[in-house]
């Protein structure tokens, strides 16, 4: 394998994530406040890293329940929203006992799927501990298939978090 195609394989440099995390406007983003108990740590006291994976679906489904879409009313819908691809980075680990705020917003809608953002900081925004990003896709529940379209009360909701 040339050197080229293994550097296009890495991530970017941290330094990269953390400018391009900070220069990103703030306004839009919804906060949800975690604390890092005992059962998500492993046993140095470090939060175990699929544990900000659950807390990322937690802030994004109750930022969509602050707009007026409760996620088991989606469902009852007949329409089900699940993750297609997800990139995560690590800048710094977290220790049980820390409090920290996961924030998160849409920032894109093209057609069914649905890009959010994520950053997992300090509460005074000083460390930064995860940033991440996940698409969603609109599929229908019984037939297991993409829709070709998001329900109409989804997408005017979801019009609320672009504004």
């Amino acid at each position: 394998m040339s050197d080229n195609s293994q550097s296009s394989a890495q991530l970017p440099p941290t330094s990269a994530i953390q400018s391009h995390s900070l220069t990103a406007t703030t306004e839009h983003w919804f906060e949800y406040p975690v604390r890092a108990h005992p059962h998500h740590s492993d046993y140095a006291g470090v939060v175990w890293h699929g544990n900000y994976l659950t807390w990322m679906e937690e802030a994004r489904v109750e930022c969509l329940r602050s707009i007026g879409i409760e996620y088991a009313d989606l469902v009852a819908m007949g329409c089900e929203l699940p993750v297609v691809e997800l990139s995560i980075r690590y800048h710094r680990q977290l220790r049980m006992g820390q409090t920290a705020i996961v924030k998160t917003r849409m920032t894109d809608m093209d057609g069914v799927r649905i890009y959010w953002d994520y950053q997992v900081q300090s509460p005074d925004s000083k460390e930064l501990y995860v940033t991440g990003r996940v698409t969603l896709v609109a599929v229908d529940r019984e037939k297991g298939k993409i829709l070709r379209q998001l329900p109409s009360a989804v997408k005017d909701a979801l019009v609320k978090l672009s504004l």
